[in-house]
């Protein structure tokens, strides 16, 4: 049993990462083609500076990226907070599963939602004004999806804490708003940051909710690249592909080096 088990994750290994391998691969042909490699070379990786386009798409979803994973991340922190300090057990499992129906619900649904939800506004509330989907309406959609993950990243540390931490700093003269910025972030820290580079990660990484909630004056990467593959394919795509492949998988990295630098730290400190 045990080898049937190590080849059947062997192949599913295999089927996801053999694709981003030839990928990594073919960025490097000299070539024209996307199936025969020609030669190595770095050509396609400088092309990618011949498109201007790229760039500005790059630049939206960093700004998008990091304006959403910031936001969730605070709104996410405090909703954890609030989440760990609830008394009836009722209500805490009702808002903590009204948190993850975002994270459940597919990703066509959520996009289609939030879109419909802004024509509504836009025709019903603030009366037939038309809303330009753009920069600030994918900002309020990316930041509905990323919220979960944020809440999930720092709800465990809000568990490992001791909840008697907050009231003995309190007891000791230090007002509520002091006593979570000095003595409760520093030890949920870790599940905050590992929140951002999650949200961060999705934000930069979504497509789908970002077609339907972006406007023609705001391109992501994603839906740029979406509409470069409706021609014929080159190895420059697969050079853009490796690099957003390296950076997920550097803030994965970070997030995984984050986490085992604090589990680490507990450890000692038990010792």
């Amino acid at each position: 049993m045990k080898i049937v088990s190590k080849l059947y994750i062997g192949i599913i290994y295999f089927l996801l990462y053999a694709p981003i391998v030839v990928i990594a691969v073919f960025s490097f042909n000299a070539g024209d083609s996307t199936s025969v490699m020609e030669g190595v070379s770095l050509r396609w990786y400088s092309a990618l500076f011949e498109k201007p386009e790229l760039f500005e798409a790059l630049k939206n979803s960093l700004l998008l990226a990091l304006s959403s994973g910031l936001l969730a991340t605070v709104i996410g922190t405090m909703a954890a907070v609030g989440l760990a300090r609830m008394q009836k057990k009722w209500m805490k499992s009702s808002v903590n599963a009204i948190t993850k129906i975002p994270m459940m619900n597919p990703e066509i649904v959520t996009g289609i939602s939030m879109m419909l939800l802004f024509v509504f506004i836009s025709k019903n509330i603030l009366g037939n004004v038309e809303v330009n989907l753009g920069f600030f309406t994918l900002l309020i959609a990316h930041v509905t999806f990323n919220l979960p993950y944020v809440i999930l990243s720092v709800m465990p540390k809000l568990r490992q804490m001791d909840k008697f931490l907050p009231e003995a700093a309190q007891d000791l003269g230090c007002p509520p708003w002091k006593s979570f910025f000095l003595v409760e972030l520093p030890n949920i820290l870790p599940g905050v940051i590992s929140g951002f580079i999650m949200a961060f990660t999705l934000s930069l990484d979504d497509f789908v909710i970002s077609l339907f909630n972006g406007g023609d004056n705001f391109k992501t990467l994603p839906v740029l690249i979406y509409n470069y593959t409706k021609k014929p394919v080159k190895p420059d795509i697969y050079a853009l592909f490796t690099l957003i492949v390296i950076t997920i998988l550097l803030l994965l990295v970070l997030s995984n080096l984050a986490s085992n630098r604090d589990e680490r730290r507990k450890a000692r400190a038990k010792k």
